[in-house]
């Protein structure tokens, strides 16, 4: 009699993610800043046993150009085992990987070779507009019931944008998800809470607001998204709006707790215009159970660093400042470390959210940046360009990964000296504090790395069924 497991991959709790066995591969996409050329998903070696450690050792080039690769997921994941929508016979397999610009969504196979992932469909941006009505695929989660998947705008490329469901097993495209959308009309990041029903979004733009790089006139005139949006998950209607006001520009990455039972979250924003400063947000659940309200408050400030104009992009010289640009956030799996990139001034901060009310800093590495461009210790004599940018964090916690892409047209708006893509690692205390690991240094000569995915899942993959 065959006996049927879960994949080893899925786990019940956070708790038991991080005792898994460590990751030995990373999938990196990577952007093609021509875009007559087509981008690729590359898989660089992780085993420090490995002779190939921190090299990339597959790739695998997209069938067409200008797809603008970014945030990619798995088919399936922990969030399959729980028992209000439980499907334990899938498998982590498959990446889900949406083009930004082109509206292409690609399907890759890990089974057969996990160290070389098989194309094995693509999504035309026809069928993606036609069945969900949206364009502009940007993040892929996978949920309890289906691949999530949201888009940046309308098939016209105005708004609003959306979220639609893919079918985890044939790719098939079910349709919008939203039953009754509310007020939201930009769009950006989602998550969920599983065990409050609740799903959070956050706001960017449409795409004719970031296609060409940050508009300044919608940026000063506080027209980027700047509020959260609270769901109910099941029913999949809107039903509150948490605002931060129009001076907090940008309200991107959303990082919820791991923890199933815990009703809090964090999000990232690029840009204050009273001061350039960047701040993180947590919103949480008012009520001794967690079942009142929705609330959202400021919890960290992150001021903007005076500068030489001459030194600064185009965009920048009137301020003589250069922002922190947060872009990305992470969160450990057992809910203690936030990591914050600062993208524009070049610097990984670590922040201890033992108390979400309450972050301590606890850390903090330079890299790159727009105007300190700090070398990185395996290269000390050569500047950094580009700045921390989208982060992943390990299972255990233990290890840190960095890139330095954002996207194409805002590196160049931002580092108009163009970017050189690079990757690279930190060692993570357990007990506080992070460094940077001095032999990990991938530098890409054509392509540049964005979003990375850690073999068997990582901190920002999976959403879980128990605490």
């Amino acid at each position: 009699m065959t006996n049927f497991l879960p994949d080893q991959s899925f786990y019940p709790s956070p708790q038991m993610a991080m005792q898994a066995v460590p990751e030995k591969l990373a999938h990196v996409a990577m952007l093609n800043p021509n875009p007559g050329s087509p981008d690729a998903m590359a898989v660089v070696d992780l085993d420090p046993a490995s002779k190939a450690y921190g090299k990339v050792i597959h790739q695998l080039d997209m069938p067409n150009a200008g797809d603008e690769l970014h945030h990619f997921g798995w088919n399936a994941c922990s969030s399959c085992l729980c028992p209000y929508s439980p499907h334990p016979h899938m498998e982590r397999r498959f990446l889900v990987v949406p083009g930004l610009r082109s509206s292409r969504i690609h399907i890759l196979d890990t089974k057969p070779d996990p160290r070389k992932p098989r194309l094995v469909k693509v999504i035309e941006p026809e069928e993606v507009k036609r069945k969900s009505g949206y364009s502009r695929p940007h993040t892929s989660h996978c949920g309890p019931d289906g691949v999530y998947m949201n888009a940046l705008g309308s098939v016209d490329g105005k708004g609003p944008g959306g979220i639609f469901v893919i079918d985890p097993q044939t790719f098939e495209i079910k349709g919008a998800w939203e039953a009754d959308r509310g007020p939201q009309y930009l769009t950006y990041d989602f998550w969920w809470h599983l065990g409050h029903d609740t799903m959070i979004t956050s706001e960017w733009g449409t795409p004719d607001m970031v296609e060409n790089g940050v508009n300044p006139e919608l940026l000063l005139a506080g027209k980027y998204g700047h509020a959260l949006h609270v769901w109910d998950l099941h029913k999949r209607r809107h039903q509150q709006v948490l605002e931060m006001g129009p001076e907090y520009q940008m309200a991107l990455e959303l990082r919820p707790a791991h923890d199933p039972s815990e009703a809090y979250g964090f999000v990232g924003v690029v840009t204050s215009l009273k001061d350039l400063s960047a701040s993180i947000w947590l919103w949480h659940r008012e009520g001794s159970s967690g079942n009142g309200a929705w609330k959202i408050r400021k919890v960290v400030e992150i001021p903007a660093e005076a500068a030489d104009p001459e030194l600064l992009p185009p965009l920048l010289k009137g301020f003589k400042a250069v922002p922190p640009f947060v872009t990305d956030i992470n969160l450990s799996l057992d809910d203690r470390f936030l990591y914050v990139s600062c993208w524009g001034t070049g610097e990984l901060r670590q922040y201890d959210v033992s108390d979400p009310f309450n972050p301590v800093l606890t850390g903090s590495v330079a890299l790159g940046g727009m105007v300190r461009r700090q070398a990185h210790p395996k290269q000390p004599e050569r500047e950094l360009n580009g700045g921390p940018q989208m982060v992943e964090i390990s299972r255990d916690g233990k290890r840190v990964f960095v890139t330095n892409s954002l996207y194409r047209t805002w590196d160049d708006q931002f580092y108009p000296d163009g970017i050189r893509g690079w990757m690279t690692m930190l060692d993570a205390d357990p007990s506080g504090g992070i460094r940077t690991d001095g032999g990990f240094l991938l530098e890409t000569e054509n392509l540049r790395p964005h979003q990375v995915r850690l073999q068997g899942g990582d901190a920002s993959s999976d959403s879980y069924c128990f605490s």
